[in-house]
This record gives structure tokens, C-alpha cells and sequence, in this order.
């Protein structure tokens, strides 16, 4: 006798009632109707996306460099420190709180989740929690960055490289998931 699979049954899919409280209604279509376009356009200029992710609700740091093409979900849930660098189409998935310190480099093609569904569930419920970079981190081109992750202070997640759980400071990380590689040092 074999035993059914234990599979997800969409038609019982709901939004958490704190996911919707944490989406305002008119400000979310605003942006889907004009702000995130703007911001994902091709069009170059970091002053103009930063007013715009401002506007919708965004803590954006002085001096932060915004490329093109970048995908921000939710504004409101995105704090980005000073003299921070996002680069080009970098996705924000950010179904919870996305913290970029100051001075980080974000390369272009880097995507953070933070949530995913919960494949225990068959209402396949959401699993978020937020996701930290502290100072002088760098996170590399193409990387990916889980939920729940922090990159300490001045770690660097390499090109490709899948963060998740609490990534040490000053280390190099790579792989899937990433593992420290090396000693993040000074330049002689």
C-alpha cells in the first residue's frame, strides 16, 4: 500500500492577514501602475529613483547609487544606507523587510527573497523573514540571497553565490550555499 504524496492545493491559498495589512491598498497600486515601472526603466539617473522610492515609502541613506532596471516590490519595506550602491537589474523581492546598510555594493544581477512557500503546508502558506546586510558588505554579481539572511559587516558574498543563515564578517563566501573561501583584507 503506498501512501499519497503530500502535495500543495492552491484553491486553499490565502494572504496572511499581517501581509495584508502591510500592503496599503492605494499606495500598492499606485506603485504597480507607475512607480515600479519608473524605477525598473532603462532610463539612467540614481536622484530620480531615489525622490520616487522615497515617495512610495523607502528609506533611502544619502549619496545611494541606483541603477537601471531595478525591481523593487514593496517600497515601504526597504531601508538602504548611505553612499550604498545598487546595481542594475537588482530584484528587491521584498515580502518583508529588506535593510542595506551604508557603503555596500549591491552588483548588478543580484536578487534577494524574502519568502518563499511552505512546502509542509498544503495551503502553501508563506515562510518570510526579513533580510540584513550591514556596512561594507559586497555582494556580487548574480548572487542570491535567502530568506532570513545577514551578511555581517564587510563580508562578501561572490559572484553566484547563494546567502542564507548569518554569513561571518570580513569573510569571503561562495558556492551554493555559500561556504568561506578566504579572509576579506586590506589591499597592501
Amino acid at each position: 500500500m503506498t501512501s499519497q504524496p503530500f502535495v500543495q492545493q492552491l484553491s486553499r491559498f490565502t494572504l496572511p492577514p499581517a501581509f495584508k495589512a502591510a500592503r496599503p491598498l492605494l499606495r500598492w497600486a499606485l506603485w504597480q501602475a507607475s512607480g515600479e515601472w519608473l524605477v525598473a526603466s532603462p532610463i539612467p539617473g540614481s536622484a530620480w529613483r531615489r525622490l520616487l522610492l522615497r515617495l512610495f515609502g523607502a528609506h533611502i541613506g544619502l549619496g545611494v547609487v541606483l541603477k537601471p532596471r531595478i525591481r523593487v516590490k514593496f517600497p515601504w519595506r526597504l531601508r538602504i544606507g548611505h553612499h550604498s550602491w545598487i546595481g542594475e537589474a537588482v530584484w528587491i523581492d521584498n515580502l518583508e523587510w529588506v535593510e542595506i546598510g551604508c557603503d555596500v555594493c549591491v552588483s548588478q544581477g543580484v536578487y534577494f527573497c524574502t519568502g518563499n512557500h511552505d512546502y509542509r503546508d498544503t495551503a502553501f502558506g508563506y515562510r518570510l523573514a526579513p533580510i540584513v546586510v550591514a556596512d561594507e558588505a559586497w555582494i556580487c554579481a548574480m548572487a542570491r540571497v535567502a530568506p532570513g539572511a545577514r551578511i555581517n559587516r564587510g563580508a562578501v558574498l561572490a559572484f553566484a553565490s547563494v546567502g542564507q543563515g548569518n554569513l561571518p564578517a570580513y569573510k569571503v563566501l561562495s558556492g551554493c550555499p555559500a561556504r568561506v573561501v578566504a579572509d576579506r583584507r586590506p589591499a597592501p
